[in-house]
């Protein structure tokens, strides 16, 4: 077992351990441990004089890593400095097995030329696939007939369609890597991807089918419109000025992240907290993750919608300066010293670099307290420092309590997702999917705050870097990469924070954080009630907009005390509620609470915010705007019309 010696009161009392405790060695027989106490140049001393070497100094936590041998560590580990010791950060724990009993993928885009669809089939494994099923069909297919090939043999000729057609073990392989399926036919030249079916199997619980994707996605990324990013762009709300810190796993340096809008330089600073040096050039991206990260954020290439720039950009803040701090490795894992220590990096450059926001797209299962748990530590430290912080909920869903850290911290802003269905256009269809971590955290915090769009969201990657080689289908046939999770919400979101801030640079992260929960859109069912509950819509769907217009200030953490929580004077419990079943409600949720809801799909009786609320009927609706319900939908509609009618005429 882990052998971790916490003392709750450590601010006042020395570390304690067990018995014999189990404490992990590495190669050298050398333990790797935390110590924290009165001061990090006070740890420092000791873990020395012990004969230690020193691997982190972390006086944004008052404490250090070092490595000792299990004799030199008993020399010291009850001496009072010490308030707190972590003793086996020697252990390797290896990445959680993610067995993918299903090697097919396929393409999230068919190459269109006349009359011919290319689908391109991936094989992700090292021998050779065996198919069972392919169906092929779109509206007018029953009139028509095609050619069809897969993997370069023919499949189909002069086929009436629609097809579906079963296989024989061993009758059509697909070889490891790409193959395609290519079809032809007079009608492909007047469909689009979304009017097309393909569908192939490879075994009961092995099947890839194309997504609809969107129209245009080499060129129109489409979630700076639908956050209301776009609007902004137009009005030259850009985050020029802003500088936003992606703590990850590194940035490549393209061309559409390393220049601004103008075609100016803006990457300030780069940090390698695994080593714990500035980098003069390119903190190297092993994993691909912090490259998408930050191209969510800040990607300065021009929207165009039929080759004419529509005055928006791809990235929601595509001006801001950035700050590129790797504390993750190639397989997207980090030691959590690395991290505390890029987060120091980050509130020691903060003035130097106008540093307003965090970016924290990676969520861990909690270990301990919010207050103990050295990473929350030092956000808190940067949140209290005036950086506003935003970080991913996990996608450890659906089960409740599933928030990682440092989302589960009650001062940050946590970011669930939601998806759009590959519809642009309407939010009828938009949904908290399955994987979106759900609280409430483990000290009964409301989490997430707010959710973003989380689903399919394009960028850049590093080509070669660990997830496009895990997920070769999900380069766009121009380059571009779709990923999907609260990671990419979160980016969103700090994003929008930066445009905020150009707009109001006096905000604090209390008033950001207040600006977007208040104006944020629930889920809202057709019986007036919450169709998701607070544990995992948070406060609803984000939006710029609303933000600016509707948002408010003052209620960021106003019944929280951040100075006293630092000091170990005080530390806070949530509402939530846990019964001994490990089920979570809160006060009155039941009444509250829709409890037919769709699960995991769109559910079109849903309507994101009182707005589309009261003006666009739905079935049920009727007794809910009177106000029978536990919610007066109607007077929080009039309330946001007369803010809005106010608002226009100053």
């Amino acid at each position: 077992m882990r052998a971790v010696a916490l003392c709750l009161l450590f601010a006042t009392c020395a570390a304690v351990a067990d018995e014999n405790p189990p404490r992990p060695t590495d190669a050298q027989g050398l333990l790797h441990v935390m110590l924290q106490g009165e001061s990090a140049e006070t740890m420092a001393t000791l873990a020395e004089q012990a004969g230690g070497t020193l691997t982190h100094h972390l006086p944004i936590i008052d404490a250090v890593g070092a490595r000792l041998t299990p004799a030199q560590f008993d020399t010291i580990r009850n001496d009072p400095r010490i308030a707190r010791y972590i003793d086996d950060l020697a252990l390797e724990i290896p990445p959680e097995a993610t067995t993918d009993d299903c090697p097919l993928g396929g393409a999230l885009e068919v190459v269109r030329q006349g009359d011919t669809a290319t689908w391109s089939l991936f094989n992700k494994s090292d021998r050779e696939l065996s198919l069972t099923r392919v169906a092929i069909s779109w509206p007018t297919a029953s009139q028509t007939t095609a050619d069809i090939k897969l993997a370069s043999k023919p499949f189909a000729m002069n086929q009436t369609l629609p097809v579906e057609k079963s296989l024989e073990d061993g009758e059509l392989v697909l070889a490891p890597g790409e193959n395609t399926l290519s079809i032809v036919s007079n009608d492909l030249k007047a469909l689009s991807q979304s009017d097309l079916e393909f569908s192939v199997s490879a075994g009961t619980d092995c099947t890839t089918e194309l997504v609809p994707g969107y129209p245009n996605n080499h060129e129109d990324f489409y979630y700076a419109t639908v956050a209301g990013a776009d609007a902004l762009h137009k009005q030259g709300i850009t985050g020029n000025g802003v500088t936003v810190a992606v703590l990850d796993s590194g940035l490549w340096e393209h061309p559409a992240l390393t220049l601004n809008t103008a075609g100016n330089s803006r990457i300030l600073a780069r940090y390698d907290a695994i080593t714990g040096q500035e980098q003069s050039e390119e903190v190297f991206d092993e994993s691909g993750h912090g490259t998408h990260m930050t191209s969510v954020l800040a990607h300065s290439e021009p929207t165009l919608q039929g080759g004419a720039h529509t005055g928006g950009f791809k990235g929601i803040a595509p001006d801001v300066s950035l700050i590129a701090v790797k504390a993750f490795d190639i397989e997207g894992q980090g030691d959590f010293l690395d991290i505390v220590r890029g987060v120091q990096y980050v509130v020691d450059n903060r003035e130097k670099y106008g540093i307003r926001v965090l970016n924290l797209s990676f969520a861990a299962r909690p270990r301990w307290p919010y207050w103990l748990d050295p990473v929350n530590q030092a956000v808190m430290r940067a949140w209290a420092d005036g950086i506003t912080v935003v970080a991913a909920a996990g996608n450890e869903g659906p089960e409740p309590m599933t928030v990682g850290s440092p989302g589960n911290l009650p001062y940050i802003i946590t970011v669930g997702a939601v998806t759009d269905s590959w519809t642009i256009d309407t939010r009828d269809d938009d949904y908290v999917p399955d994987f979106s971590s759900q609280g409430p955290t483990p000290t009964g915090h409301i989490k997430p705050d707010i959710v973003a769009p989380g689903g399919h969201i394009t960028g850049v990657t590093r080509p070669g870097s660990t997830i496009a080689q895990t997920n070769p289908e999900y380069f766009l046939p121009t380059g571009e990469f779709v990923m999907t999770g609260t990671s990419q919400a979160s980016a969103l979101v700090s994003g929008l924070a930066a445009l905020l801030l150009q707009l109001q640079p006096e905000l604090s992260p209390d008033d950001v954080k207040c600006k977007f929960t208040s104006s944020a859109e629930l889920a809202i069912s057709s019986e007036g009630l919450l169709a998701y509950s607070p544990f995992k819509q948070g406060l609803g769907y984000v939006s710029l907009q609303r933000a600016i217009t509707l948002g408010d200030t003052g209620c960021g953490n106003s019944e929280l005390d951040l100075a006293a929580d630092l000091a170990g004077r005080a530390q806070y419990e949530g509402p939530a509620i846990v019964d001994g079943d490990d089920q979570v409600s809160l006060p009155g949720l039941d009444q509250m609470l829709a409890r037919d809801t769709a699960i995991d799909e769109p559910d079109t009786r849903i309507r994101w915010g009182v707005k589309e609320f009261v003006e666009r009927p739905s079935s049920g609706r009727g007794s809910a705007l009177q106000g029978d319900g536990p919610f007066d939908w109607a007077e929080v509609y009039a309330q946001e019309r007369e803010k809005i009618r106010a608002l226009a005429g100053q």
